[in-house]
Protein backbone atom coordinates (compact mmCIF):
# COMPACT_ATOMS: atom_id res chain seq x y z
CA UNK A 1 0.00 0.00 0.00
CA UNK A 2 3.05 1.91 0.13
CA UNK A 3 2.77 5.38 -1.54
CA UNK A 4 -1.10 4.61 -3.29
CA UNK A 5 -3.95 5.91 -3.51
CA UNK A 6 -7.18 5.37 -1.35
CA UNK A 7 -10.41 6.15 -3.33
CA UNK A 8 -12.48 3.55 -3.12
CA UNK A 9 -12.25 -0.08 -1.32
CA UNK A 10 -11.76 -1.24 -4.50
CA UNK A 11 -8.43 0.11 -4.93
CA UNK A 12 -7.39 -2.76 -1.91
CA UNK A 13 -6.58 -6.23 -2.32
CA UNK A 14 -8.18 -8.72 0.23
CA UNK A 15 -4.28 -8.87 1.51
CA UNK A 16 -4.44 -4.90 2.41
CA UNK A 17 -8.00 -5.50 3.82
CA UNK A 18 -6.55 -7.98 6.15
CA UNK A 19 -3.46 -5.86 6.62
CA UNK A 20 -5.30 -3.52 7.68
CA UNK A 21 -7.01 -4.81 10.47
CA UNK A 22 -3.89 -6.88 11.55
CA UNK A 23 -2.10 -3.62 12.01
CA UNK A 24 -5.19 -1.79 12.96
CA UNK A 25 -5.55 -4.75 16.04
CA UNK A 26 -2.03 -4.22 16.99
CA UNK A 27 -1.92 -0.83 17.62
CA UNK A 28 -4.93 -0.64 19.57
CA UNK A 29 -3.32 -2.82 22.03
CA UNK A 30 -0.93 -0.51 23.05
CA UNK A 31 1.89 -1.21 20.26
CA UNK A 32 1.94 1.97 18.30
CA UNK A 33 5.11 3.20 16.85
CA UNK A 34 6.20 6.82 15.84
CA UNK A 35 6.91 5.60 12.44
CA UNK A 36 5.98 8.82 10.86
CA UNK A 37 7.97 11.34 12.62
CA UNK A 38 8.59 14.64 10.08
CA UNK A 39 5.67 13.77 8.16
CA UNK A 40 2.24 15.81 7.13
CA UNK A 41 -1.33 15.03 6.34
CA UNK A 42 -3.30 17.48 4.98
CA UNK A 43 -7.37 17.31 6.09
CA UNK A 44 -9.02 18.92 2.91
CA UNK A 45 -13.16 19.47 4.30
CA UNK A 46 -15.41 20.26 2.82
CA UNK A 47 -18.23 19.36 5.01
CA UNK A 48 -17.81 19.61 8.78
CA UNK A 49 -16.87 16.36 10.63
CA UNK A 50 -16.42 14.83 14.47
CA UNK A 51 -14.89 11.53 13.63
CA UNK A 52 -13.27 11.81 10.23
CA UNK A 53 -11.08 14.98 11.62
CA UNK A 54 -10.21 13.82 15.16
CA UNK A 55 -9.46 10.06 14.07
CA UNK A 56 -7.34 11.63 11.27
CA UNK A 57 -5.41 14.29 13.61
CA UNK A 58 -5.19 12.14 16.59
CA UNK A 59 -3.93 8.60 14.53
CA UNK A 60 -0.80 11.29 13.01
CA UNK A 61 0.03 12.61 16.32
CA UNK A 62 0.21 9.12 17.46
CA UNK A 63 2.29 7.58 14.56
CA UNK A 64 4.32 10.90 15.25
CA UNK A 65 3.32 13.08 12.36
CA UNK A 66 1.54 15.91 12.37
CA UNK A 67 -2.12 17.10 10.77
CA UNK A 68 -2.92 20.52 9.62
CA UNK A 69 -6.63 21.06 9.27
CA UNK A 70 -8.22 22.78 6.23
CA UNK A 71 -11.65 24.24 5.77
CA UNK A 72 -14.26 24.96 3.18
CA UNK A 73 -13.53 28.79 3.51
CA UNK A 74 -9.57 28.35 3.25
CA UNK A 75 -9.19 26.41 -0.09
CA UNK A 76 -12.75 26.42 -2.04
CA UNK A 77 -12.31 23.07 -3.92
CA UNK A 78 -12.94 24.14 -7.60
CA UNK A 79 -14.01 27.86 -6.54
CA UNK A 80 -11.70 29.78 -5.01
CA UNK A 81 -9.03 27.09 -6.58
CA UNK A 82 -8.90 24.78 -9.34
CA UNK A 83 -8.96 21.33 -7.92
CA UNK A 84 -6.18 20.46 -9.89
CA UNK A 85 -3.58 23.52 -8.28
CA UNK A 86 -4.56 22.48 -5.12
CA UNK A 87 -3.20 19.39 -5.98
CA UNK A 88 -0.24 20.16 -7.26
CA UNK A 89 0.41 23.04 -4.38
CA UNK A 90 -0.54 20.77 -1.29
CA UNK A 91 1.83 17.87 -2.78
CA UNK A 92 4.33 20.18 -2.73
CA UNK A 93 4.32 20.78 0.84
CA UNK A 94 2.62 17.53 2.69
CA UNK A 95 2.78 13.95 2.39
CA UNK A 96 -0.53 12.87 1.89
CA UNK A 97 -4.36 14.24 1.54
CA UNK A 98 -7.27 13.49 2.97
CA UNK A 99 -10.38 14.68 1.40
CA UNK A 100 -13.89 14.84 2.73
CA UNK A 101 -15.99 16.25 -0.28
CA UNK A 102 -19.24 16.39 -1.54
CA UNK A 103 -18.43 15.08 -5.25
CA UNK A 104 -16.55 11.79 -5.62
CA UNK A 105 -15.53 13.34 -8.86
CA UNK A 106 -13.66 15.83 -6.17
CA UNK A 107 -11.16 12.92 -4.76
CA UNK A 108 -11.03 11.32 -7.94
CA UNK A 109 -9.58 14.57 -9.36
CA UNK A 110 -7.29 15.38 -6.43
CA UNK A 111 -5.49 12.10 -7.04
CA UNK A 112 -4.84 12.60 -10.42
CA UNK A 113 -2.96 15.73 -9.99
CA UNK A 114 -1.51 15.17 -6.99
CA UNK A 115 2.08 13.69 -6.36
CA UNK A 116 1.41 12.36 -3.16
CA UNK A 117 -1.02 9.94 -1.73
CA UNK A 118 -4.90 10.88 -1.69
CA UNK A 119 -7.32 9.42 0.81
CA UNK A 120 -10.95 9.43 0.28
CA UNK A 121 -12.00 10.74 3.83
CA UNK A 122 -15.86 10.52 2.58
CA UNK A 123 -17.27 11.41 -0.67
CA UNK A 124 -20.73 11.10 -2.16
CA UNK A 125 -19.90 7.90 -4.05
CA UNK A 126 -17.74 5.92 -1.25
CA UNK A 127 -16.68 5.88 2.79
CA UNK A 128 -13.61 3.72 2.30
CA UNK A 129 -12.06 4.56 5.80
CA UNK A 130 -15.63 3.78 7.01
CA UNK A 131 -15.61 0.49 5.73
CA UNK A 132 -12.17 -0.58 6.81
CA UNK A 133 -13.71 0.24 10.57
CA UNK A 134 -16.09 -1.58 10.21
CA UNK A 135 -14.66 -4.31 9.02
CA UNK A 136 -12.11 -3.96 11.65
CA UNK A 137 -15.25 -3.84 14.23
CA UNK A 138 -16.86 -6.95 13.11
CA UNK A 139 -13.81 -9.24 12.92
CA UNK A 140 -13.09 -7.99 16.56
CA UNK A 141 -16.47 -9.09 17.72
CA UNK A 142 -17.29 -11.98 15.56
CA UNK A 143 -13.49 -13.10 15.27
CA UNK A 144 -13.93 -14.19 11.32
CA UNK A 145 -15.25 -12.82 8.41
CA UNK A 146 -16.27 -15.79 6.48
CA UNK A 147 -19.70 -17.33 6.93
CA UNK A 148 -20.97 -13.83 8.74
CA UNK A 149 -23.97 -12.50 7.20
CA UNK A 150 -23.96 -8.53 7.47
CA UNK A 151 -27.30 -6.64 6.43
CA UNK A 152 -27.55 -2.77 5.53
CA UNK A 153 -31.33 -1.76 6.14
CA UNK A 154 -31.52 1.56 4.35
CA UNK A 155 -30.45 3.89 1.53
CA UNK A 156 -27.70 2.88 -1.22
CA UNK A 157 -25.38 5.58 -0.32
CA UNK A 158 -21.47 5.84 -0.03
CA UNK A 159 -20.96 3.70 3.54
CA UNK A 160 -23.25 0.85 1.74
CA UNK A 161 -21.51 0.87 -1.53
CA UNK A 162 -18.11 0.73 0.61
CA UNK A 163 -19.46 -1.77 2.80
CA UNK A 164 -20.85 -3.99 -0.16
CA UNK A 165 -17.72 -3.97 -1.73
CA UNK A 166 -15.62 -4.43 1.59
CA UNK A 167 -17.61 -7.53 2.62
CA UNK A 168 -17.55 -9.10 -0.88
CA UNK A 169 -13.94 -9.42 -1.15
CA UNK A 170 -13.20 -11.00 2.07
CA UNK A 171 -15.77 -13.48 1.88
CA UNK A 172 -18.83 -11.99 4.17
CA UNK A 173 -22.37 -12.03 3.31
CA UNK A 174 -24.28 -8.66 2.30
CA UNK A 175 -27.92 -8.09 2.29
CA UNK A 176 -29.40 -5.04 1.44
CA UNK A 177 -32.52 -3.53 1.76
CA UNK A 178 -33.82 -0.31 0.14
CA UNK A 179 -37.07 1.18 -1.39
CA UNK A 180 -37.40 1.73 -5.37
CA UNK A 181 -35.69 4.39 -6.16
CA UNK A 182 -32.52 4.26 -3.24
CA UNK A 183 -30.78 1.25 -4.29
CA UNK A 184 -27.11 0.39 -4.98
CA UNK A 185 -26.54 1.10 -8.64
CA UNK A 186 -26.47 -1.89 -11.10
CA UNK A 187 -22.41 -1.16 -11.87
CA UNK A 188 -21.32 -1.56 -8.21
CA UNK A 189 -23.67 -4.32 -7.37
CA UNK A 190 -22.19 -6.31 -10.26
CA UNK A 191 -18.44 -5.28 -9.15
CA UNK A 192 -19.00 -6.14 -5.71
CA UNK A 193 -20.74 -9.73 -6.98
CA UNK A 194 -17.36 -10.10 -9.00
CA UNK A 195 -15.47 -9.90 -5.64
CA UNK A 196 -17.69 -12.20 -4.03
CA UNK A 197 -17.72 -14.89 -6.72
CA UNK A 198 -13.57 -14.47 -5.88
CA UNK A 199 -14.09 -14.75 -1.87
CA UNK A 200 -17.42 -17.55 -1.56
CA UNK A 201 -19.35 -14.84 -0.41
CA UNK A 202 -22.78 -13.46 -1.56
CA UNK A 203 -24.48 -10.29 -2.63
CA UNK A 204 -28.10 -9.80 -2.21
CA UNK A 205 -30.32 -6.91 -2.78
CA UNK A 206 -34.16 -6.74 -1.58
CA UNK A 207 -36.71 -4.14 -0.87
CA UNK A 208 -37.95 -5.79 2.46
CA UNK A 209 -36.17 -5.10 5.85
CA UNK A 210 -37.19 -8.68 7.48
CA UNK A 211 -35.75 -10.26 4.73
CA UNK A 212 -32.48 -8.94 4.51
CA UNK A 213 -32.59 -8.83 8.41
CA UNK A 214 -33.74 -12.80 9.63
CA UNK A 215 -31.02 -14.74 10.87
CA UNK A 216 -27.61 -11.88 10.19
CA UNK A 217 -25.31 -11.48 12.56
CA UNK A 218 -24.39 -7.61 11.97
CA UNK A 219 -27.42 -5.13 11.81
CA UNK A 220 -26.43 -2.22 10.17
CA UNK A 221 -28.11 1.18 9.89
CA UNK A 222 -27.83 4.52 7.97
CA UNK A 223 -28.69 8.42 8.31
CA UNK A 224 -32.01 8.81 5.78
CA UNK A 225 -30.87 11.80 4.14
CA UNK A 226 -27.26 12.70 4.10
CA UNK A 227 -25.61 16.26 4.29
CA UNK A 228 -26.53 17.67 0.93
CA UNK A 229 -29.49 15.89 0.89
CA UNK A 230 -31.16 18.44 3.65
CA UNK A 231 -34.01 19.44 0.46
CA UNK A 232 -35.11 15.88 0.50
CA UNK A 233 -35.28 15.05 3.99
CA UNK A 234 -39.41 15.05 4.50
CA UNK A 235 -39.23 13.03 0.46
CA UNK A 236 -36.93 10.38 2.28
CA UNK A 237 -38.81 10.18 5.39
CA UNK A 238 -41.79 9.26 3.50
CA UNK A 239 -40.01 6.34 1.79
CA UNK A 240 -38.09 5.08 4.41
CA UNK A 241 -40.63 5.29 7.17
CA UNK A 242 -40.36 1.36 7.39
CA UNK A 243 -36.93 1.03 7.59
CA UNK A 244 -36.09 2.05 11.05
CA UNK A 245 -34.08 -0.66 13.01
CA UNK A 246 -36.42 -1.11 15.66
CA UNK A 247 -36.24 -3.99 18.56
CA UNK A 248 -39.24 -5.96 16.52
CA UNK A 249 -36.75 -5.88 13.25
CA UNK A 250 -33.83 -6.60 15.06
CA UNK A 251 -35.95 -9.88 16.74
CA UNK A 252 -35.49 -11.75 13.41
CA UNK A 253 -32.09 -11.38 13.22
CA UNK A 254 -29.31 -14.11 14.81
CA UNK A 255 -29.60 -13.71 18.57
CA UNK A 256 -26.35 -12.90 19.14
CA UNK A 257 -26.32 -10.37 16.41
CA UNK A 258 -24.36 -6.75 16.31
CA UNK A 259 -25.87 -3.36 15.74
CA UNK A 260 -23.69 -1.04 13.91
CA UNK A 261 -24.43 2.40 13.15
CA UNK A 262 -21.47 5.01 11.39
CA UNK A 263 -23.04 8.05 13.37
CA UNK A 264 -24.43 10.45 13.27
CA UNK A 265 -27.55 8.76 14.25
CA UNK A 266 -31.18 10.41 13.93
CA UNK A 267 -32.35 8.45 16.92
CA UNK A 268 -36.38 8.16 16.48
CA UNK A 269 -35.80 7.62 12.63
CA UNK A 270 -33.51 5.41 10.83
CA UNK A 271 -32.85 3.40 14.54
CA UNK A 272 -34.61 3.26 17.67
CA UNK A 273 -33.03 4.51 21.04
CA UNK A 274 -33.91 1.17 22.82
CA UNK A 275 -31.71 -0.46 19.70
CA UNK A 276 -28.82 1.75 19.70
CA UNK A 277 -29.02 2.31 23.70
CA UNK A 278 -29.40 -1.39 23.83
CA UNK A 279 -27.17 -4.58 24.73
CA UNK A 280 -26.49 -5.42 21.05
CA UNK A 281 -25.11 -2.15 20.12
CA UNK A 282 -21.35 -1.55 18.78
CA UNK A 283 -22.19 1.72 17.69
CA UNK A 284 -19.20 3.13 20.41
CA UNK A 285 -16.59 0.62 19.57
CA UNK A 286 -17.09 1.10 15.63
CA UNK A 287 -16.80 4.86 16.38
CA UNK A 288 -13.55 4.10 18.23
CA UNK A 289 -12.25 1.59 15.47
CA UNK A 290 -12.30 4.55 12.88
CA UNK A 291 -8.49 6.03 14.80
CA UNK A 292 -7.52 2.25 14.72
CA UNK A 293 -8.02 1.69 11.11
CA UNK A 294 -6.99 5.03 10.12
CA UNK A 295 -3.78 4.50 11.91
CA UNK A 296 -3.07 1.58 9.76
CA UNK A 297 -4.07 3.07 7.04
CA UNK A 298 -1.38 5.90 7.46
CA UNK A 299 1.27 3.66 8.39
CA UNK A 300 0.84 1.61 5.85
CA UNK A 301 0.43 4.40 3.21
CA UNK A 302 3.06 6.62 4.42
CA UNK A 303 5.17 4.43 6.64
CA UNK A 304 6.32 1.85 4.27
CA UNK A 305 5.62 -1.80 3.73
CA UNK A 306 7.48 -2.29 6.48
CA UNK A 307 5.71 -0.96 8.33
Amino acid sequence: MHGRHLISVADLSPRDVQRVVDMALHTKNGQSVAILGGKTLALVFEKPSLRTRVSFDVAMQQLGGHALYLSPAEVGLGEREPVADVARVLSRYVDAIAARTFKHETVEELARWADVPVINALSDGEHPCQALADLLTIYEKKDRWQGVVLSFVGDGNNVARSLMLGAAMVGMDFRIASPPGYRVARALVDKAESLAAASGAAVICVESPQEAVRGADVVYTDVWASMGQEKEQAERRRAFSDYQVNAELLALASPDAIVMHDLPAHRGEEIADEVIEGPQSVVFDQAENRLHAQKAVLALILGGEGA
